[in-house]
């Protein structure tokens, strides 16, 4: 099974002047992970898009005003900075997730996009619904990567367990009915959104899923809804390939989220989508999540092997699936 990282040492300049828990040292400690598990070998340096592809995905004034603030240290908003390596890392993280989708497209395999700075709360003009900011992101990395994925293929899946709402990817891709955005995420937390009554735009109905899970859901409540939800309509699309927005802050011991996963429903989502061609686009994930989540997924693509494992979901779970399976049904088999 082909596997490859597409990473480039610009990611770790678009750096915080003070303590921010969106800074270089996630990556780097990504990169740790993945050297430890001996998954650290085939190393692609990504080529810089043209800033006119950033017109595809963002508003001319929104891709502006990181321009011009990028030469020095700012903050956009009260979450999120950018930094004079921000503009160059934000359009090497555009040419990682091109090469990604490429290389999906080329050969089945598993293609890591790690990249900074992260984008899934990135909405066509900056912050996307009612989210209070952009939450860390500058550019939508995942949302390029399936405009390229359509591009070339026709339509896309995009699939997303960060444990906060992809909200920027799914305003970016609302109206599209070419474009199937599955988000599994926690309840109630920010960025505010990603209900299972938000669906799609007139004409792309259902082709928004949205699986916002309880408070304190483990790998039981997750793999019960991947396994009921994701897994259905991801065999029923037959997706080429699917972009996956991948986000480890869901995992025990992560402190921006309440949710307790373990390598579990990780090594379990990458075994079940072995049969796919995957472009994984990096999210979240700060501390514990890197260690273990992140070769968890990896391993677990590459082997196809999900460890077995006896679900019990909470009774709050199974209500949220049922939900889904409700709204979802007029347009899904589930």
């Amino acid at each position: 099974m082909a596997f490859s990282t597409i990473y480039s040492p610009a990611f770790l300049e678009h750096r915080p002047r003070d303590y921010h828990p969106e800074n270089p040292e996630r990556l780097m400690r990504a990169v740790e992970s993945l050297k430890r598990a001996g998954l650290w070998e085939s190393v692609i340096e990504p080529e810089p898009i043209l800033e006119k592809e950033l017109l595809r995905v963002h508003s001319a004034k929104y891709v502006n005003l990181v321009k011009s603030l990028s030469g020095k240290f700012a903050y956009i908003d009260l979450d999120t900075y950018v930094s004079p390596g921000t503009w160059e890392a934000a359009l090497k993280a555009f040419g990682a997730a091109r090469k990604a989708v490429e290389l999906a497209l080329k050969e089945k395999g598993l293609y890591l996009a790690l990249v900074r700075p992260p984008g899934h709360h990135a909405g066509k003009s900056g912050r996307a619904f009612s989210a209070p900011t952009l939450g860390f992101c500058i550019f939508n990395n995942a949302a390029y990567a399936a405009m390229v994925a359509e591009e070339k293929a026709g339509r896309v899946l995009v699939i997303d367990f960060d444990a906060h709402h992809g909200n920027g990817t799914q305003e970016i891709l609302w109206d599209d009915p070419n474009a199937v955005h599955i988000d599994l995420h926690e309840r109630g937390i920010y960025p505010g959104s990603g209900y299972e009554d938000e669906v799609g735009g007139k004409g792309a109905e259902g082709t928004k899923i949205n699986l916002p899970m309880p408070h304190y859901s483990t790998e039981d409540d997750y793999i019960h809804a991947w396994d009921e939800v994701v897994l259905p309509i991801t065999h029923q699309f037959k997706p080429r390939p699917i972009v996956v927005s991948a986000g480890f802050d869901g995992f025990l011991g992560e402190n921006l989220t309440t949710l307790r996963l373990s390598e579990a429903f990780f090594a379990h989502a990458g075994a079940t989508l072995s049969s796919y061609s995957l472009a994984v686009i990096f999210e979240g994930g700060y501390s514990v999540g890197l260690d273990k989540g992140l070769p968890a997924f990896i391993k677990g693509y590459l082997s196809g092997k999900a460890p077995s494992v006896e679900v019990s979901p909470s009774r709050e779970a199974v209500l949220v699936v049922e939900m889904v399976r409700k709204i979802q049904g007029e347009w899904w088999e589930l």
